[in-house]
């Protein structure tokens, strides 16, 4: 095998894309497409929307289309499959590949809640003969495996306390009346945590570490007319003794997007996810503090002191283009199965992003500070209550 063949489960805004990615026909509309990686193919495509099957019939003729999911995944037609469906069949749908032998690359996030990713990942290490990823496409950016990678090797010695403010996506009303799924409880399982603040939530943890607890502040409808959380400030704390805050919503059209590191040894500062500052101490912050005098203090605030003896900086930046991160994860995915090459995003990695995001809502809807990761049976028979009060989609169990 020298290309793996995708077939795309969902036709909507991102599996229109990916279709796009993989024919050279485009991804988004008005946005230029990265080629089609060199190991990855388009398989067949499938929706169960007639209107889809026009759209595909006509723009990808020859290429098979399936209105059953589950006859693409035994058709021969693919080797592997994308999840572009709505977030709570992400789980059904590749534990029903796993089970059938088809590699799958879940789409983020893994799942809407616990316990249903948990199921899932306890059959994919059942299946290990299978390969499982999930489209993290920002862990493919430079910047963030450098800033990785520099935490990691403890030239600035342990984090103290990360934050990460990322305000920047703005979404009208408009947006959410694209679908009945969209911003509700029970077709998607929540607001921004669960659709648009994954990655960062993802990468956060990724870089930062699993927090041990989490208090936070969601409010749901607010300024847009849904009932799904979409304003979120959060505060945890780490076994470490480091702490951290996070910070989304999507009604700040000018938006916010700053992440920020503070170490024993210096501090590392995230712009719009395309350019890291990062600022070596001359001294530790412990030295700093045992052999600084107020003398010293007063110097530092009144500007006599340049900066330069204090700390050193250095900037990187990323410079990839529009779908690259996508295409890459694909022609990893891709890669992992011809030849064994390592997996940036190992599909069991999803269940971080969906624990803290879980965590999140139920210290909100708790009003209080939650363990991460939380009861799955308790989370599970709140998120039930939200989607029943709803009334348009089954609860789940």
């Amino acid at each position: 095998m020298d290309k793996v063949r995708f077939g795309l489960i969902g036709i909507g805004a991102q599996g229109g894309a990916y279709a796009g990615f993989l024919t050279g026909k485009g991804g988004f509309p008005g946005m230029p497409a990265p080629e089609c990686p060199p190991h990855c193919a388009l398989g067949a495509l499938c929706d169960i929307d007639p209107a889809k099957k026009q759209l595909c019939e006509e723009k990808y003729p020859d290429y098979p289309f399936y209105e059953d999911w589950k006859d693409m995944v035994n058709s021969g037609d693919v080797d592997a499959v994308i999840t572009t469906v709505p977030h709570f069949l992400h789980t059904e749908i590749a534990i029903y590949c796993l089970e059938h032998g088809m590699n799958v690359l879940v789409e983020k996030p893994a799942g809407v809640y616990g316990k249903a990713v948990r199921e899932m990942n306890e059959c994919a290490a059942a299946h290990p003969e299978v390969n499982f990823g999930i489209m993290f496409n920002q862990r493919t950016n430079k910047l963030y495996q450098q800033v990785k990678e520099l935490v990691e090797s403890g030239e600035l010695g342990q984090i103290r306390r990360s934050n990460w403010i990322i305000n920047s996506w703005w979404r009208p009303d408009s947006y959410y009346q694209q679908s009945e799924w969209r911003a509700t409880w029970g077709g998607e399982g929540g607001g921004v945590l669960v659709n648009q603040a994954p990655h960062q939530l993802d990468l956060w943890q990724w870089i930062c570490g699993v927090p041990t607890t989490v208090y936070a502040n969601c409010i749901c409808g607010d300024h847009r007319d849904i009932d799904v959380e979409n304003d979120v400030t959060v505060i945890t704390e780490y076994a470490s003794g480091a702490t951290g805050s996070f910070v989304t919503c999507t009604h700040d059209p000018i938006g916010t997007d700053r992440f920020e590191i503070d170490l024993d040894g210096g501090k590392i500062v995230v712009d719009d996810s395309k350019k890291a500052t990062v600022y070596r101490l001359a001294k530790s912050e412990d030295v700093m503090n045992e052999t600084m005098t107020m003398m010293d203090v007063v110097k530092l605030t009144m500007g006599n002191s340049s900066g330069s003896s204090l700390f050193e900086v250095a900037e990187f930046e990323n410079t990839d283009g529009w779908g690259y991160q996508h295409t890459t994860v694909m022609e990893n995915f891709a890669r992992h199965i011809i030849d064994g090459t390592p997996l940036l995003a190992p599909g069991s990695d999803g269940v971080n992003g969906v624990n803290l995001a879980n965590a999140i809502q139920l210290s909100s809807w708790l009003g209080k500070k939650v363990d991460n990761p939380v009861d799955e049976e308790l989370y599970l028979a709140e998120l039930n209550k939200k989607i029943e009060a709803e009334g348009k989609f089954p609860t789940r169990s």
